[in-house]
């Protein structure tokens, strides 16, 4: 009996001191301490940053999962339970033949692969022998007197390039040029056949050779392509005179080209390089609505809840160089735990709720929106039935009131419904028109679907590993919360169906950065193509004028093959405005031919 007693006291003191030391109770109510238990777990040491893929990602779905499991949510994923698979090229690796050997004055050393050349993870695949031209940093810009082609025939040949750009007063002004993808993507359009990549002394004490890595691209470079340490490079220009010190102080010093063939070179290259792929989870639960006439119509309520695990090269980490756990408590645990706060909140309501919702935990936005473009292109429900997407990324960080909501113009009503639960002035309300940004609303948009997402803004640490839990603003998220709360719930319970707008292309102003072209196109990560894949095209733009359409897969543009985004982008920043460009694109089985008559971008 005594025993008893005392079991009864220390149960009643345990109840008493829980709530004293901040453990968050479980209450369908939305609050910021709910809030904090969601972003402190899914930002913490043990989820390892949820890189897509991860071991800390499955963690991550499986956490959620079991969230909406409590709530009483219906699974609806594959094979009935709460996820949806998919699959995506995490990253490559080098299969069992990789080679490079040359050839000069009769004498052929041994070269070793990981010592004295490695290939780069965008090389393609295959063979080659022939000649070597080298072409300084690899760039064609004849605007900025600055072409390393020039007067070269280099088709059918391995060129050899600096890492990086000269150095320049204005820090933008060969930027763009810097990139590997671009030195590659120059190289094929003048006709080489493989690349070959050295770092000089000017940008590196050390002579070591780049890790092989993925840098989240459709298709690879189109061509062969290896890095080779500065003594190999030394040994290919022996026969020329010169050096790779030599060049590049004289390359840096006048910003004039300085490109030589080496006679009597020869180089023998071979590159196998495999894709290694994993699957990305996607977590879903449905509440059905009650009406018979509305029910079957679906309002969508996601945010993603991955980010770029321990960061690295590659990895869209602010600080490349810094190996550690990017915790991503605003990008995007915040919305992540806004996507439970709200689903708690409706299970408890669900009698009242006319339309369904389903609820959406998205992986691989970091990685391009692999995970909602790949709901899209596979939904669990028919997206004619899907009537509004409401997607929260970055909500944990707000500063002076200030709410930022895009996708106002993508139905008529959105900019009332968005200024109608801020009557009391809760929030400063940046409203956006446009539905597609970078985040997984332009997924749904682009499939002609009214959008809404919120968002508080970049800070200082964005993709750093200082966004941290301790850094957020959580009353403020339960504000936004409650405000989004108000928005669903006229959307679920209205009879009126919200109507898609295709918001048109904003009026292009000149000057500025408006010099850069446009065409209007948004493109589609959710499927990995050999070409570029159009998510969607902006209304009134110059793709839509010229009859192009979501799911298009854009192959050359002008004179040059498409093979990439990186493709598509670097052929677009070489034209001008009011340039009219023949676009050859894949339309299902078919290939077409279009004109675009390309403007100026703001």
């Amino acid at each position: 009996m005594k025993k008893h007693l005392v079991l009864k006291i220390l149960v009643l003191a345990v109840c008493v001191w829980l709530p004293q030391i901040g453990f968050a109770q479980s209450d369908p109510a939305i609050t910021a301490a709910e809030v904090l238990k969601h972003v402190k777990y899914l930002a913490s040491d043990q989820l390892e940053g949820r890189l897509t893929g991860s071991k800390g990602a499955d963690a991550a779905a499986k956490y959620i999962a079991d969230e909406f499991k409590s709530y009483g949510l219906k699974p609806v994923g594959d094979q009935g339970g709460y996820f949806q698979k998919f699959e995506f090229v995490s990253g490559v690796e080098l299969g069992e033949v990789n080679t490079f050997a040359y050839t000069r004055e009769g004498k052929a050393p041994k070269l070793e692969l990981h010592k004295d050349f490695r290939p780069i993870g965008f090389s393609s695949s295959g063979s080659f022998e022939g000649e070597v031209v080298f072409v300084g940093y690899g760039i064609s810009d004849p605007a900025k007197n600055l072409d390393d082609y020039e007067g070269l025939d280099v088709t059918g040949k391995a060129v050899m390039v600096f890492r990086n750009a000269p150095p320049s007063d204005s820090a933008r002004e060969f930027a763009q040029y810097a990139s590997l993808r671009y030195k590659a993507f120059k190289a094929r359009e003048k006709g080489a056949k493989a690349l070959i990549v050295v770092t000089g002394p000017e940008d590196s004490d050390v002579d070591d050779l780049l890790k092989l890595s993925y840098d989240n691209a459709t298709g690879n470079a189109g061509l062969l392509s290896v890095n080779v340490t500065r003594k190999v490079a030394d040994e290919l220009l022996a026969g020329s005179g010169s050096n790779v010190k030599e060049l590049q102080h004289r390359l840096n010093a006048t910003k004039k080209s300085s490109t030589l063939k080496l006679s009597g070179v020869l180089v023998k290259i071979t590159t196998t390089i495999n894709e290694i792929r994993k699957d990305g989870l996607n977590v879903v639960g449905f509440l059905e609505g009650s009406d018979e006439s509305l029910k079957n119509q679906i309002v969508i309520i996601g945010g993603h809840y991955d980010h770029l695990g321990l960061g690295g090269q590659g990895s869209g980490s602010v600080r490349p160089d810094t190996v550690a756990v990017h915790y991503g408590a605003d990008d995007n645990a915040s919305g992540t735990a806004g996507v439970l706060e709200l689903a708690q909140a409706f299970a408890s309501k669900r009698q009242i709720l006319k339309r369904s919702i389903l609820f959406i935990a998205f992986s691989g936005e970091e990685l391009g929106a692999l995970g909602s473009g790949y709901y899209v292109n596979k939904p669990l429900f028919p997206l004619d039935q899907t009537v509004t997407m409401l997607n929260m990324d970055m909500i944990g960080r707000m500063k002076e009131k200030t709410l930022i909501v895009y996708g106002v113009g993508t139905s008529p009503g959105f900019e009332a419904l968005a200024t109608k639960y801020n009557k009391d002035s809760t929030f400063t309300l940046k409203l956006v028109r446009d539905g597609f940004g970078p985040s997984d609303q332009a997924s749904f948009y682009a499939k002609q679907i009214p959008v809404f997402h919120f968002f508080t803004d970049t800070h200082q640490d964005y993709h750093k590993p200082s966004d941290t839990y301790d850094r957020l603003n959580y009353p403020g998220a339960e504000k936004i919360l409650k405000y989004i709360e108000s928005m669903i719930l006229e959307l679920v319970s209205t009879n009126e169906k919200p109507q898609y707008v295709a918001v048109q292309m904003p009026r292009q102003q000149a000057g500025g950065r408006s010099a850069r072209v446009t065409m209007g196109t948004i493109p589609d990560f959710g499927e990995q193509v050999q070409g570029m894949k159009l998510g969607g095209v902006r209304e009134g733009g110059p793709a839509a004028k010229a009859g192009l359409q979501a799911g298009d897969v854009i192959v050359k543009l002008g004179r040059v093959e498409i093979k990439s985004l990186y493709d598509f982008t670097y052929a677009l920043g070489e034209l001008k405005p009011g340039d009219e460009v023949e676009v050859v694109f894949k339309r299902g089985t078919e290939t077409k031919t279009a004109k675009v008559k390309l403007e100026r971008r703001n």
